[in-house]
């Protein structure tokens, strides 16, 4: 018996069916026939294994685990001959048990899932339904890209922010047909992409950022401690690894109170970090964001971006709800924003979801608007009484403070004390305008398609989100809202953040919005009731 098959083209002549695989019967494919040649599971095809050359990855990992084991036998051993062959035995069973992990696992793809298998001791099988995956990520980490591999991870939104599964170690050419055959049913009808576009191309490049933009990078925050980070690092080995590397701890120990009894050379260091946060905040801002590009692509949503690590971050755009638009201080004088998807059922969104890096705002609203959808309103102000509220909560502790400090600064007259007076009267002075900053950033919309709220001075957070994506409505009121007439709108969403809210709205605005973007929920209980009918 033979399953269905395509109707043999009429201008060819008649042509007969393919005869089934041996084994077996052809399966019928659920959604139809496949298109792509290299969407249509292999029947009767073994399960694949990861590439052999994992195996010069995997030891080479497990090593820094047994560092200190081996250098401890060494140490016990005195560097004898027996010691080195005891360290060369762990490193043997390192290596055998990475060779037994590899020979063991097995994946295939059988009709409408993936499976994975481990079997060792106890035989482990994972089943992954392919309706389920939501994203397919694909990696190369430097010593991947030396021996021609990638890392596909697989992402089912079920999983806490991790991958639901992984598979470390297949070719690239391997990681892209598997990437084209797990996300084969994508479904054209849930996608933004118009229909003129869909027939068009499948690849298409919204955005590719140049790298002058990379310098925008500081401005964002990102990895500016690290030159502190590895400071601290450095510091942690030298006492940790102190005798091994030829000077004690004891030594290390006395630099460092030599360097604490002398502050000025403490100062010194400490600028010298202070004025390398920038450079060395630049240079990992532009490795990890380095030729980023953002793509449609056969339904999806696809970033990728990395130097040393490239990684591509598939996204479907039927599973899109939004995006929002991020700025914090020093970007927004430099009329910069960086963007990020609101995508239901996505694990890790603040790393998979990043739409665009650092990019003048008058392009991400133009890019946010071709890969998901515009904006077309402007934002309503909220009630003066909200710029009191911020104006109070940044002045007034800090005058708070003043006063307390004023009391010593009179009974003694100490430096410390002035100081601290000193200083939190500058930092009530800045309250002002960052009070004036956070109230002028709220604001809430709708344009009959998309609702958009925005909040923050610091760090400015703009979501905008399709009205099919709001699930429900919650006001809130502390004991300061209620005195002052105001509350908390929070529309709630079935992706992102789960819930994005609308600070210090009036009273009445909390009541007409939800109205206004769902009106079929509240028009039962507004509208009056219909008289029953007399006899």
């Amino acid at each position: 018996m033979t399953g269905p098959h395509r109707p043999p083209p009429q201008e060819d002549g008649p042509m007969p069916a393919p005869e089934p695989p041996p084994g077996g019967e052809r399966r019928p494919y659920a959604d139809g026939p496949p298109t792509p040649a290299t969407d249509a599971p292999l029947p009767g095809r073994a399960p694949l294994r990861l590439s052999p050359k994992v195996l010069l990855i995997h030891p080479v990992r497990m090593l820094p685990s047994l560092l200190l084991p081996l250098v401890g036998v060494l140490f016990v051993g005195g560097f004898s001959a027996r010691s080195y062959g005891w360290a060369a035995l762990g490193v043997a069973g390192t290596v055998m048990f990475a060779i037994i992990r590899w020979a063991t696992f097995t994946y295939e793809i059988l009709g409408d899932r993936l499976e994975t298998k481990r079997s060792l001791i106890s035989r482990s099988v994972r089943t992954i339904p392919l309706e389920r995956i939501r994203g397919v990520d694909v990696s190369t980490p430097p010593m991947h890209r030396l021996l021609g591999l990638a890392v596909l991870k697989i992402d089912t939104g079920a999983s806490g922010g991790d991958e639901e599964a992984e598979l470390d170690g297949v070719t690239p050419a391997e990681a892209e047909r598997l990437k084209t055959v797990l996300l084969r049913r994508t479904a054209r009808a849930e996608t933004h992409v118009p229909d003129a576009e869909a027939a068009g191309p499948a690849e298409r490049t919204i955005i590719s950022v140049p790298r002058k933009w990379l310098l925008y990078g500081p401005l964002s925050g990102a990895y500016l401690l690290t030159p502190f980070a590895l400071a601290g690092g450095a510091v942690g080995l030298t006492f940790q690894w102190g005798d091994e590397l030829g000077f004690g701890q004891d030594a290390a120990l006395s630099a460092g109170e030599w360097l604490w009894t002398h502050p000025y050379l403490l100062l010194v260091a400490v600028l010298l970090l202070v004025v390398a946060m920038p450079l060395v905040g630049g240079l990992m801002y532009a490795v990890f964001n380095w030729d980023f590009r953002l793509k449609h692509r056969d339904g999806y949503l696809v970033a990728e971006r990395g130097l040393v690590n490239r990684r591509s971050v598939s996204l479907e755009s039927g599973r899109v709800r939004g995006y929002e638009v991020v700025d914090g201080l020093a970007e927004r004088w430099a009329g910069v924003v960086r963007a990020w998807a609101i995508v239901t059922g996505l694990g890790d969104s603040q790393t998979r979801g990043q739409l665009l890096p650092d990019v003048p705002r008058a392009v991400a609203v133009q890019v946010t608007a071709d890969a998901i959808g515009p904006y077309r309103s402007v934002l309503r102000p909220h009630p003066p009484v909200a710029r009191n509220r911020r104006l109070f909560r940044a002045v007034i502790p800090w005058l708070a403070v003043a006063a307390l400090a004023a009391v010593p600064v009179w009974a003694t007259g100490q430096v410390v004390w002035w100081i601290l007076l000193v200083v939190a009267l500058l930092l009530a002075g800045l309250g002002v305008p960052l009070g004036l900053d956070r109230y002028a950033s709220l604001g809430h919309g709708y344009d009959g398609l998309r609702l958009a709220v925005r909040s923050g001075s610091l760090r400015r957070s703009q979501a905008v989100v399709e009205r099919r994506a709001v699930v429900g409505w919650r006001l809130r009121q502390t004991w300061f809202q209620r005195r002052a007439g105001v509350l908390t709108l929070t529309a709630g969403v079935g992706a992102g953040k789960r819930g994005y809210s609308a600070i210090d709205v009036s009273v009445t605005q909390g009541a007409t919005f939800p109205a206004e973007v769902t009106p079929e929920w509240l028009s039962p209980f507004t509208q009056p009731a219909t008289p029953p009918p007399t006899g």
